[in-house]
């Protein structure tokens, strides 16, 4: 690759950032990078804050630790030493009237192991004795996409959907069940409903496979907050003097030259141009929709169809000597069936060591509210939303204290919707897109939510762009 290249990046999340990291990293020594990011700060839907005096999360508390690629990179940016497991496990489910424990022996919340689900009373006895028809329902072989809530609700009824699954994968997309797609959200079933045979027993076999690789922590968090890892991230783009990151830049047009892009940013009555030899796109589908617009249609129209949902975080400081008593684990789910406020709570004073040690005579647990098709909730004032809160809690676990300090944290539109068919949505995309030379597109809406999805995405657009960069630049194929 010769010498002089600028790529620049747009956006500046952690999957902007990555990719920015690892054009530095993996390019040639006279590779510069420019990230341009249009809010005032950089760290996306990861973010660093505090409450009471102590340091807590505002977006994504925790990543899947067996998945590799966001661990590796906060020890790349050194974060190695900060990274902690959980202090402890055991969610629970706030369902039927009761904290219940979420059963063991489940893949998304669908069951392989009816013995614990049973003992969790979850379900009812009629859900109970929907299950087992499993084994004796007629092979039926999905060929296409499906909804991971008709395809569970067809093997084991409803109830394991309202009341397992749902919770669960509301926790990761925010959305329902029976429009999110089971190729896309829950890839390891596909296989099952693709073979026509019986959910329960292919759960109880991936199960078994799992029981035997190594163990390990399922997730990791970060001494401080996973908000770091942006951060670091962002510093170590810049540490070497190749790399730069602008804020509060928006990009509202994106022009093809001769040998390369050329980004216009600015006013629109006094716009600056920002030339470059390749371009990331690192932002959602929208943003991305409208800067392709005029160079494929396809990708454009693709983009535009995705939808999003939004949700609000409610993070509550209480002090230690106030609480009667709180249950141990991590905190607990809620289904939306069972028409409460909060959809879920985790007890971060439970859940991370480094938290309780920070100041152990505080206590600190956040909500979540909002899920897709529940926009209204994110226009409520905090008051309202830390009182719902509050009253839904009181409930749930019994708590009667008053919060010392209150934080209320909106994501609108922070979560990319999975729809049935999404995989062939996006394979769109990424046809159209490498028709385009030297330009490449990650982050949620493509390859997964979670950080290290996020990560993978990331690192796959900068290397896709490297390779572009070595070759001599290709016209556009129409």
């Amino acid at each position: 690759m010769a010498g002089g290249r600028h790529v620049v990046v747009v956006g500046g999340g952690i999957a902007g950032l990555t990719a920015a990291w690892v054009l530095l990293r993996d390019g040639d020594p006279g590779l510069t990078v420019t990230v341009l990011e249009g809010a005032s700060r950089v760290g996306g839907k990861l973010r660093a804050g505090s409450i009471a005096g102590v340091a807590v999360d505002e977006g994504a508390e925790s990543m899947l630790a067996r998945r590799s690629e966001a661990v590796e990179l906060a020890r790349e940016v050194g974060l190695g030493d900060d990274l902690q497991p959980p202090a402890t496990a055991g969610a629970s489910l706030w369902t039927r009237g009761a904290l219940r424990p979420m059963p063991r022996g489940h893949v998304m919340g669908v069951p392989g192991d009816l013995e614990p689900l049973a003992a969790s009373g979850v379900l009812s006895p009629a859900g109970l004795a929907r299950i087992p028809l499993d084994h004796a329902l007629a092979p039926h072989r999905y060929e296409d996409d499906v909804s991971v809530g008709r395809y569970v609700a067809e093997r084991l009824g409803h109830e394991v959907v309202d009341r397992l699954v749902e919770p669960l994968l509301g926790g990761v997309y925010a959305g329902n069940a029976y429009d999110i797609s089971l190729a896309a959200a829950v890839p390891q079933l596909l296989p099952i409903a693709r073979s026509g045979g019986s959910l329960v027993a292919g759960v109880r076999a991936l199960l078994d496979a799992a029981a035997e690789r190594p163990a390990g922590p399922v997730f990791m968090g970060v001494r401080g907050g996973v908000g770091r890892l942006p951060l670091a991230v962002a510093g170590a783009v810049v540490a070497g003097g190749r790399g730069s990151i602008r804020t509060r830049t928006t990009v509202r047009e994106l022009e093809r030259t001769p040998t390369g892009w050329r980004l216009i940013t600015g006013p629109t009555n006094a716009p600056v141009p920002i030339e470059a030899d390749a371009v990331v796109l690192a932002v959602p589908a929208a943003p991305a929709a409208r800067l392709l617009r005029p160079h494929s249609t396809v990708a454009a129209v693709e983009l535009s169809s995705i939808e999003y949902a939004g949700m609000a975080l409610v993070t509550l400081a209480f002090r230690r000597a106030d609480l009667a008593s709180m249950p141990a684990g991590t905190g607990f789910l809620v289904p939306p069936v069972d028409g409460r406020r909060i959809k879920a709570s985790t007890f971060a004073s439970n859940k991370w060591g480094w938290l309780a040690e920070s100041d152990p005579d505080l206590f600190v647990l956040r909500t979540s509210l909002g899920r897709a098709g529940e926009e209204a909730v994110l226009q409520r004032e905090d008051a309202e939303l830390v009182a719902d809160s509050l009253d839904d809690l009181r409930e749930a676990v019994g708590l009667a204290a008053e919060p010392i300090d209150t934080r209320v944290t909106r994501w609108g539109g922070g979560l990319p919707q999975y729809a049935v068919g999404h995989l062939g949505r996006i394979a769109c995309v990424r046809d159209a897109v490498e028709r385009l030379p030297r330009l490449a597109v990650c982050g949620a809406v493509y390859e997964g939510v979670g950080i290290p999805a996020c990560v993978a995405s990331a690192s796959k657009a900068a290397a896709e762009v490297l390779a572009q960069l070595a070759g001599p630049y290709a016209r556009p194929v129409h």
